[in-house]
């Protein structure tokens, strides 16, 4: 779906890499966001804590908090990419989208292919997409869209363009879209507005995050990132539902992670969004 409004989400990645650094919950993270400005919330597995089998507690959470949930991030210790793991992978995709269902227009977010053992790449690629494409098929079965969020953290599969390509080639595009990742494109790509319009019948909604010349992560507005440009050729990709999503990994988040989402949001109003 193609759309001029533009909402703006957050991203929980922001406090859940404090690791035991952070003591808090899910309505925490909620509450935060909510304070900071932000319209919708991008929630991890890691991160939904005792609200996993409680759905529709979740939602009037949400509610009351006049917030959406955008997506639901699924990682895996397998990276997606041991083969003797594909069904306990698939397994859990189950469940989370039996959660996601109980919100109308939320995806699922499928993290990065990651190398977690030796062999050839080529099989990591085989398995990965084997993966991403049940988990879309099983999305389809129940009405919920399925997308991958490549990284370019330690081992990912999917540093370069190159990788995206060998990937993306491999999936179905009917079934598993792209979470294109602002931050991590800069971190693998020469050019980033090229790889968001070479895939963007793939993009579903947007990750917004910067980072500096040298590659570190920086606050948004503070690196390297055009904002207004990306989100100018990602507003026209045919099934992009309007969503951006701002994650924030700087050493200013390490620091402050509620300050540093509620200055994003600020830098975001700034630029018109």
């Amino acid at each position: 779906m193609n759309t001029n409004e533009l909402r703006v989400g957050c991203q929980t990645y922001t406090w859940e890499m404090l690791g035991a650094g952070f003591g808090g919950g899910p309505d925490d993270l909620i509450d935060a966001i909510a304070a900071g400005g932000y319209a919708g919330i991008e929630i991890t597995d890691a991160m939904i804590g005792p609200y996993s089998s409680r759905p529709d507690a979740f939602a009037r959470a949400l509610s009351d908090r006049n917030l959406s949930l955008v997506a639901f991030a699924v990682a895996s210790k397998s990276g997606f990419t041991e083969a003797h793991e594909v069904e306990t992978d698939l397994e859990a995709v189950r469940r989370w989208l039996d959660f996601v269902g109980h919100f109308p227009g939320a995806l699922i977010s499928m993290g990065s292919a990651t190398v977690m053992s030796d062999g050839p790449r080529a099989d990591k690629f085989r398995i990965a997409a084997e993966v991403y494409n049940r988990a879309g098929e099983l999305g389809r079965s129940v009405g919920v869209d399925v997308a991958v969020h490549p990284s370019s953290h330690h081992d990912t599969l999917l540093f370069d363009r190159a990788d995206y390509d060998t990937l993306f080639a491999l999936l179905d595009p009917r079934d598993v879209g792209w979470v294109p990742d602002t931050g991590h494109i800069l971190r693998g790509h020469r050019d980033i507005q090229d790889t968001l319009r070479a895939h963007a019948n793939r993009i579903r909604y947007l990750h917004l995050k910067d980072v500096g010349p040298d590659g570190d992560w920086a606050m948004l507005g503070r690196g390297t990132l055009d904002v207004p440009a990306v989100v100018e050729v990602v507003r026209e990709a045919p099934r992009f539902n309007g969503w951006i999503v701002v994650e924030e990994e700087s050493e200013e988040a390490g620091a402050d992670p509620t300050r540093a989402v509620a200055a994003n949001r600020d830098t975001m109003r700034r630029l018109g969004f």
